[in-house]
């Protein structure tokens, strides 16, 4: 829970980098909390909750995103090739899950930071 409140306290952070664990500990919560509404939204009959919800976690995702494309090395651009049916989720999740590279234009290597 600590990643998903971290990750909300830089929302609008689209600088620096972000470990596999911080990006993929937020998506794991961002999926809970949009499955657990999903429910109280059909047991509600409402359907507004989880979309309200989604709205309020856009830049969130965006920007704890483009934070894991700079951990690999990557624009936070990248993300745009996502538009691309099935092909472009497939190479960004390829893109999520690499390694961090070593130190690179944006900043240093967070694994190197975390450890000191």
């Amino acid at each position: 829970m600590d990643y998903f409140i971290g990750a909300l306290k830089k929302y609008a952070d689209f600088s620096g980098r972000a470990r596999r664990t911080e990006f993929w500990m937020f998506m794991l919560f961002y999926m809970i909390f949009c499955f657990v509404l999903g429910i109280i939204d059909g047991i509600l009959g409402l359907g507004v909750l989880t979309f309200i919800f989604s709205l309020g976690m856009i830049i969130p995702s965006l920007s704890i995103s483009a934070r894991r494309l700079h951990d690999t090395g990557r624009s936070g651009w990248w993300q745009l090739i996502g538009i691309i049916p099935l092909i472009g989720l497939i190479v960004l999740i390829v893109f999520y899950v690499q390694d961090s590279h070593d130190e690179n234009s944006y900043g240093d290597n967070p694994k190197g930071v975390a450890a000191s």
